[in-house]
């Protein structure tokens, strides 16, 4: 006689319904694969400039990088951040133009023969520009720099050696009389809102002085300049 087994229908559906889920959700598992964040590249670039002038202290540096513009043209108008820093020395508003990525904004002048160093790094900018710009304080607007120097070819440990020459902001006539004069040959009058010169930056002239046969300059031969009156290393550090 032969025995027959029976399972309940029901248990068999069950069955069926728990396999089928199960297998399902190990479709719905598959491990995420881990996503790698690429560390920043630094950028960084220490700057040296020296005073090459004989009696012509520089005011406190503006040190910039930026990545669009200049900050002077040859034949156009000064901006009021440059007129501020060409007839006053002051770098306050140059720094704080929205195009700066990275600034230095040094303390205190640099005297004749002297230099100012300092460092300026920025992450994941290759292709920064660097500006430099200072007033000549002996005069009532002569400024000197470099204007937006590309460091996109410095490679980390490489460097190059610059010369700035001896600009007129043009936006005040070239007095030496000591009243216009803000360094220690005059001390005189700084930043002036008003503007009587050509209104457009140029080479400077130089200046004449006393010991030329200038009646009431405050200027003597040793305030003359001739170009270059700076000189600027920059080196890729990293």
């Amino acid at each position: 006689m032969r025995l027959q087994t029976h399972f309940p229908r029901a248990l068999g559906l069950s069955a069926l319904v728990v396999l089928g889920l199960s297998a399902c959700g190990s479709d719905n598992t598959k491990p995420t694969a881990a996503v790698d964040t690429p560390e920043p590249v630094q950028y960084r670039y220490q700057v040296t400039l020296t005073n090459l002038t004989q009696a012509q202290p520089l005011s406190p540096i503006a040190g910039v990088l930026h990545q669009q513009g200049q900050f002077w043209r040859i034949g156009e108008p000064a901006s009021g951040a440059l007129e501020a820093l060409a007839e006053g020395g002051d770098n306050s508003a140059l720094l704080a133009k929205t195009e700066v990525i990275a600034h230095y904004g040094g303390e205190a002048p640099i005297s004749p023969g002297h230099t100012d160093e300092f460092t300026l790094s920025v992450e994941d900018v290759a292709d920064s520009k660097l500006t430099l710009a200072t007033m000549l304080v002996n005069t009532n607007d002569a400024f000197t720099g470099v204007n937006a120097v590309d460091l996109t070819p410095l490679a980390a440990g490489q460097s190059i050696s610059l010369y700035g020459h001896g600009y007129d902001a043009g936006t005040e006539g070239n007095s030496e009389l000591a009243q216009f004069i803000p360094g220690p040959a005059g001390m005189g009058e700084g930043f002036n809102a008003i503007r009587d010169d050509t209104n457009f930056v140029a080479l400077h002239p130089g200046v004449v002085s006393a010991d030329d046969g200038l009646a009431q300059s405050a200027l003597g031969a040793q305030h003359r300049f001739d170009n270059p009156v700076i000189k600027v290393v920059i080196t890729r550090t990293e």
